[in-house]
């Protein structure tokens, strides 16, 4: 059966760090992939393992871009976050240059969802179960208290560790 989840995208105003972080508030393991566009052009970078209720930062730095662009599994119960942003992935470590002809360059083509930090200098995204209270404030390791934050479905999968991704037919 795949976990239902959700997840919360909150910002962070920590002063002396301007960092992309990722929380696993949930009760299982995830596996991380990160999508983003800086000065040489998109880029994905993978895989974070993050255990349950653990933070990690992703991308270290005051953030280069407004939109960034995340896709999870959660190992241990099933379940994905995952978007209609197609980018390029793969199942071993990665860092891939582009986002066109995956599967012709011998990559998975993932849909990631979409964050949009509002061209703030940090932020923080919680994954969380979706049958946590998503009308409070996120608790959990390090939350933003004043912070907003909105949710975002899931989609359904059934991965296994490591991730197997959707075929999906290059664009």
């Amino acid at each position: 059966m795949a976990a239902a989840v959700a997840v919360l995208v909150l910002w962070s105003s920590r002063p002396a760090s301007a960092d992309f972080r990722l929380c696993n508030n949930t009760a299982g393991r995830v596996g991380i992939a990160v999508g983003y566009k800086d000065g040489d052009g998109w880029a994905t970078e993978g895989w974070w393992n993050l255990p349950a209720r653990t933070c990690e930062t992703l991308l270290r730095g005051t953030l280069v871009a407004r939109y960034y662009y995340i896709y999870a599994v959660d190992y241990d119960r099933g379940g994905e976050w995952s978007g209609q942003a197609f980018m390029c992935t793969r199942d071993k470590e990665f860092t891939i240059r582009g986002t066109e002809d995956c599967l012709a360059r011998g990559y998975d083509r993932t849909g990631f969802f979409e964050v949009d930090t509002g061209e703030q200098q940090t932020w923080t995204v919680q994954l969380t179960d979706s049958n946590e209270q998503t009308s409070q404030r996120p608790g959990g390791p390090n939350p933003a208290p004043s912070a907003p934050f909105m949710a975002v479905p899931p989609g359904q999968g059934r991965p296994s560790n490591p991730p197997q991704f959707p075929g999906s037919p290059p664009r």
